[in-house]
């Protein structure tokens, strides 16, 4: 049997290039599919296109801000699966943007105006978390795919969602083509970052947001309601502490605590029955390398990021853990993983979003996701430019 070898690496210690990135098995290979809507669009919104839409985190948000999710699109089944399950109003279209024809876009629409257009287009390319990053990954350059749609479709309002790292890709010239191609394509556009943690979501998570207003219309955005000198902001503890307590590989689908925290008063809204909730199973080591972890510090040297969560700070950024099944982040009192609810909890998943898929497709949809708190503060703040 020949020896196996490794992939190159290039001298600053990363991978080459050249390597072909790792795909997702569960990325739609075929041709585009449309699936209906279940059940009709309300009359009384205005509409909304969630492109790369992932979970669902922006039309969950956005919903919730006053808008009507009618088309998500995404090339992850189990994302698909997640959307149209948590949106039976929105059709949806599973398959690769780049063969998303125009004519599919506008059968799965129909007739109405569309309002706004949002896409958390893949990070991949420009994420410090990710050893593989390099300008030239073909991820990169999806936004032209959302700048496509938005020119056909011609929305009011375009929302484009990525990493802070986007800022300093190829020295700002990804930002800037971006930021043109949305003004080439009629509207007033500007970019922010902005930190979840501010807008009451448990996580320290920067992300860059592009806005684009047909018209020349003023951006609003919205302005943080938690940090220095506002609210405090959300913990793990106020997050995740109702939840009932797993040992490794154990499941449970009834709440048994109250609610004892605003958040978890809001999470627990309108479900019924707990989901996802389902912790990995580890062996012996890896449970007694958590327990011996104090909360907040790492819980392998050479990996810093994976940290076991400190209950009384709002969480680090959660990252989708790639396609392999390991496990970022450890519960601060149980010697374990997160379990799925758990993350959409520091996400802001509201309990009654399921998340399709199992653990380790669940940890890329919620590590991918646009916290919903986040994404209904941005929603809430263009509104007043439709009322």
């Amino acid at each position: 049997m020949p020896a196996r070898t490794r992939p190159p690496k290039s001298r600053r210690g990363v991978w080459d290039p050249r390597t072909a990135v790792e795909e997702n098995p569960c990325n739609w290979p075929g041709e585009p599919v449309l699936r209906p809507r279940r059940e009709p669009l309300r009359a009384d919104r205005p509409l909304l296109v969630d492109l790369f839409c992932g979970a669902g985190g922006f039309s969950a948000g956005l919903e919730r801000a006053g808008f009507e999710p009618a088309l998500g699109v995404d090339i992850h089944l189990p994302s698909i699966e997640t959307y149209t399950l948590n949106h039976p109003r929105a059709s949806a279209i599973l398959g690769d943007m780049r063969r998303v024809d125009d004519r599919l876009l506008r059968r799965a629409l129909g007739a109405r105006r569309v309002a706004l257009v949002t896409a958390g287009v893949p990070c991949q390319g420009f994420s410090l978390c990710n050893r593989k990053r390099h300008d030239g990954d073909h991820r990169n350059w999806l936004f032209r795919e959302f700048i496509r749609a938005v020119r056909l479709l011609r929305p009011r309002l375009v929302i484009l969602e990525n990493v802070s790292g986007l800022r300093a890709a190829a020295n700002g010239a990804f930002a800037r083509r971006i930021e043109e191609a949305i003004a080439a394509s009629g509207y007033r556009v500007e970019s922010r970052l902005l930190n979840a943690a501010e807008f009451g979501v448990p996580q320290i998570r920067r992300r860059l947001f592009f806005v684009g207003v047909r018209d020349g219309a003023s951006i609003p955005w919205p302005e943080p309601t938690h940090g220095p000198g506002r609210r405090p902001c959300v913990t793990v503890a106020e997050a995740i502490g109702d939840l009932p307590p797993l040992a490794s590989g154990e499941s449970a689908r009834t709440q048994v605590a109250r609610a004892v925290t605003p958040y978890q008063r809001l999470m627990r809204d309108g479900a019924d029955e707990l989901h996802n909730h389902t912790a990995p199973r580890h062996p012996a080591s890896t449970i007694r390398r958590i327990a011996r972890t104090r909360p907040g510090e790492p819980m392998y040297a050479r990996f810093r990021q994976r940290v076991r969560l400190d209950p009384d700070a709002p969480s680090p950024t959660q990252v989708s853990g790639g396609i392999r099944p390991q496990f970022a982040l450890g519960h601060p009192a149980q010697p374990r993983g997160l379990t799925i609810r758990e993350r959409c909890r520091l996400q802001s998943f509201p309990d009654r979003h399921v998340i399709c898929g199992g653990i380790v497709q669940g940890r890329v949809q919620t590590g991918n996701a646009v916290p919903p708190l986040l994404a209904e503060a941005l929603g809430r703040a263009l509104m007043s430019l439709l009322d």
